[in-house]
């Protein structure tokens, strides 16, 4: 299954970032195989609509799930539209996060984790 995880760097070694639309990359993985790719945030220092567009990406790049630490109303009314899941409040590492989906362990959410000025500079 392919899913986005919010991150703070380029692999899978990377720490989660808490920020959805604003986050520094969009770790894109499969879950099976643990190949990956990485996308540089393009959407990090605008002015607004991150969280949309951010979610937009990930209907464009076909994730069905992002895990990250919290999401705005924008970007979850985005994602849900895209029908993909979405899973808040995680921590730790991308690969170490990636495990505890496998497991079951992570669930996905019916709301938004933050206010839509989460995040903002």
């Amino acid at each position: 299954m392919k899913l986005c995880i919010t991150s703070q760097g380029d692999n899978l070694e990377s720490q989660i970032d808490t920020r959805f639309g604003r986050c520094q990359y969009f770790i894109i993985a499969d879950s099976e195989t643990l190949e990956f790719e990485a996308v540089k945030n393009p959407n990090i220092d605008g002015m607004g609509g991150v969280g949309i567009q951010s979610g937009q990406l990930m209907s464009e790049k076909e994730v069905k799930v992002v895990l990250t630490g919290n999401v705005g109303p924008n970007a979850f009314q985005t994602l849900q539209a895209a029908k993909v899941d979405i899973i808040t409040g995680i921590s730790g590492t991308v690969k170490e996060v990636i495990e505890k989906y496998k497991t079951g362990e992570l669930k996905p959410v019916e709301k938004p984790s933050v206010d839509s000025n989460f995040g903002k500079k």
